[in-house]
């Protein structure tokens, strides 16, 4: 492992450069800033080894790019690309996304807007349901959302005009980019070709592993390299909020014990590991490498952790019921729902394959069963949370109650300390560690007059507060933030 012979006083900028390599499968010259690429240069040599030795990852980094190729072990849906405002893509929005990309490939050194509309038009129309239509402001919007998903990773720059204007009006207005030919070749690089694949799952980790006849999916995995084992250990080490034994089969959950293994985790990346005797966690202290961050300011950060001491009270509650226990369960719809959206038409059947399925093997004879609270229960105590602290939430949150609820169960969801399920969500041990949440209220000092000379003495504690007021500080047992790292570019 190289990291463990770069000197000390150079240890902290190689391991901001695997940070950066990791949240950030593409770099460019100006994505996600303008010092990124001159660090991950720096250390290329020694992060291509360190990233094939520990996890698989090959990194490619030229004069204008680097691109990371992650081994994806199981799909996950909570990284979706996202808007400038932070907007999920929706289908459509990705469609516009991958046929952009197409006409770039093929377009000379600039574009204008409306061009490359025409093209994604005439690629759209080829492809059953997907169109563009320019006189259809929702479609001209999201096709903007693309264009700006793309100019934000440097593919294209713009040189004169705005998107916004062609938005709001394609006749009277117009833009012209640039096109950086590197980076719009490595922002689309699958492991294999899409036309060759039945299967979503051919795109996973394992999937070209050669099956004997008779066996089966389960007998392909357990019979894994224990290199490879070590390498998905760490693997969801980096890219899963939480990694619980419970998520893995016996190999990987001795891997996930050993001290080493996330020991090189940490020496790799610089963060710091918080173990239990349900799974370990990495915290990511430096804010670097987390896509979203938790505990963070914001009604809905505020209320998730909030909610997330109620559930954790709520569990050992020696007065209440007895919650009832449900083991974990996994998502077996996203594959099928993702296989029956690739066009047959497509596929080279003579050179199609259909994939390994991934699995996360567990043992079945006693599993783990974690409490079960219900919606009814959710219903009541974001209730109380609104009526308690309400007038320090953002005004949209105060008249949406039931869409804060959601987007805070989500929150929790997504870094898996619950797991939402039918009818309430089922409480993953990490949540523990918020179970002491402290709420301090800051009221805003009223002003007497417009130009009041103490003003500014105000100015420290309400800039503490977000756009969305700051519900209240945490005092935890362990302050640091925990992060979920996902790389929106894959």
């Amino acid at each position: 492992m190289r990291a463990r012979e770069i000197p000390s006083l150079a240890l902290d900028s190689y391991q901001r450069a695997a940070r950066i390599a990791l949240s950030n499968h593409l770099v460019t010259a100006t994505y996600p800033d303008r010092i990124a690429l001159p660090l991950l240069r720096r250390w290329a040599t020694e992060l291509r080894e360190d990233l094939l030795e520990m996890f698989g990852y090959r990194l490619e980094v030229t004069e204008t790019t680097a691109r990371l190729f992650p081994v994806m072990d199981e799909l996950d849906s909570s990284q979706p690309a996202r808007t400038a405002s932070d907007r999920v893509f929706d289908r459509r929005r990705y469609s516009y996304l991958a046929l952009s990309l197409a006409s770039l490939g093929r377009a000379g050194s600039q574009i204008t807007l409306s061009e490359l509309a025409d093209h994604v038009t005439a690629e759209a129309g080829q492809v059953d349901g997907v169109e563009l239509a320019t006189d259809r402001a929702s479609d001209r919007d999201a096709f903007v959302d693309a264009v700006g998903w793309l100019a934000a990773r440097g593919a294209i720059s713009l040189a004169d005009g705005d998107a916004g204007g062609w938005a709001n009006n394609p006749s009277a207005g117009e833009a012209l980019y640039d096109i950086e030919r590197s980076v719009v070749v490595a922002l689309f690089r699958p492991p294999r070709a899409v036309q060759h694949l039945r299967s979503v799952t051919g795109l996973l980790a394992g999937s070209d592993l050669p099956m004997e006849d008779g066996a089966d999916d389960e007998d392909a995995v357990q019979s894994a390299d224990p290199k490879e084992t070590l390498r998905k250990v760490r693997r969801a080490l980096v890219e899963q909020p939480v990694v619980y034994f419970e998520d893995l089969d016996q190999d990987g959950r001795t891997a996930l014990a050993a001290l080493k293994t996330v020991a090189e985790v940490e020496l790799l990346t610089g963060l710091t590991s918080e173990r239990r005797a349900e799974g370990v966690m990495l915290i990511d202290t430096s804010g670097r490498m987390s896509d979203t961050r938790f505990p963070s300011t914001g009604t809905i950060a505020q209320v998730a952790l909030l909610l997330a001491g109620e559930i954790s009270d709520r569990v050992i509650d020696p007065d209440s019921p007895e919650l009832a226990r449900h083991r974990i369960q996994q998502d077996t719809d996203l594959v099928d729902r993702l296989d029956a959206a690739i066009p047959g038409g497509g596929i080279f059947d003579d050179l199609a394959e259909f994939g390994l399925r991934a699995k996360n093997i567990a043992d079945t004879d006693s599993p783990v069963l974690y409490p079960f609270v219900e919606n009814s229960w959710l219903v009541s105590t974001v209730t109380d949370l609104v009526e308690k602290f309400g007038r320090t939430f953002a005004a949209q949150w105060q008249a949406d109650p039931d869409g804060l609820r959601e987007r805070a169960i989500a929150m929790l969801d997504r870094f898996r300390l619950i797991q939402s399920i039918s009818g309430g969500v089922l409480v993953l041990p990490a949540i523990a560690r918020y179970r002491d949440v402290m709420v301090s209220v800051k009221d805003r000092a009223p002003q007497t007059s417009l130009f009041d000379d103490t003003a500014s003495d105000n100015t420290t504690s309400d800039n503490t507060a977000s756009e969305d007021t700051t519900v209240g500080d945490t005092a935890i047992d362990n302050p640091a933030e925990q992060g979920n790292r996902g790389a929106h570019d894959d």
